[in-house]
């Protein structure tokens, strides 16, 4: 009997070994699949675009588009100011706008990808993400006859298969984020947000469509609302407005 109670307590050590090492396993995979990307992009600057160097250069991007309703009336906003900015395209919505597309391209603008639906890359499977990163490009490609190179993931959270599977493309995130989804913050608050924390080179990222999760639909308006107050007042300061590829050709 003792025999067999020494047994049933290897067998029970056995199973929690057993179990501590499938932990250890799991969290070995997440840190290298998530954190350890996320720590190299977002604090230590390695594999992704945040700022640039050169002084008065400021880099306006916008996510989640194109929005039917949003979309244009920004373009005619960038338009009146004579602005040049940077588009990171959801594929999906590219393919259901077209003429948008067109519009940005033909405006000056830089076209980038924000995958094919909005959908954070920590929860996809190398191949699904592979079809977000490539498929996106395909649609964008179809409509402009130009491949896009520049690469955002959405919420900017990579994994490390974005580097393996994403080599052809440049990733970019950002410098300064002001919450602009939210429509509870308002056209003042954003204003003083965008412009308190302008810098050198740095990469602003805005949102023309409230249609993603977290986002609130009507959010777009206080953002146009804002920026049409900030161009203003940066019209009156020695700040240039440049494309992600030229911030990239310092960086």
């Amino acid at each position: 009997m003792a025999r067999d109670i020494r047994l049933e307590q290897r067998g029970k050590t056995g199973v929690r070994n057993m179990g501590k090492l499938l932990a250890g396993v799991l969290i070995f995979f997440i840190m290298l699949y998530a954190v350890v990307p996320e720590i190299a992009t977002r604090i230590i600057g390695v594999g992704a675009l945040r700022k640039g160097r050169l002084r008065k250069e400021i880099a306006l991007t916008f996510d989640d588009g194109p929005d039917p309703y949003y979309t244009p009336r920004l373009l005619d906003l960038l338009k009146k100011h004579n602005i040049k900015a940077t588009f990171f395209i959801v594929g999906a919505k590219a393919e259901k706008h077209p003429d948008i597309i067109k519009r940005i391209q033909r405006e000056g603008h830089l076209i980038g990808i924000h995958n094919y639906v909005h959908r954070a890359n920590w929860f996809m499977n190398p191949w699904r993400l592979w079809q977000q990163i490539h498929y996106s490009a395909d649609v964008i490609e179809q409509i402009t006859g130009q491949r896009p190179v520049h690469y955002r993931p959405p919420w900017g959270l990579f994994t490390i298969f974005d580097f393996i599977l994403g080599q052809k493309f440049s990733f970019v995130l950002w410098s300064v984020m002001v919450g602009d989804w939210r429509s509870r913050i308002g056209r003042d608050a954003l204003r003083k947000k965008i412009l308190t924390q302008l810098h050198d080179g740095c990469v602003i990222v805005l949102h023309d469509s409230g249609e993603t999760f977290g986002a609130d639909r009507d959010a777009p308006m206080h953002m146009l609302e804002a920026l049409e107050d900030v161009l203003q007042a940066i019209s009156k300061q020695p700040y240039k407005f440049v494309l992600i590829d030229e911030i990239m050709k310092h960086a």
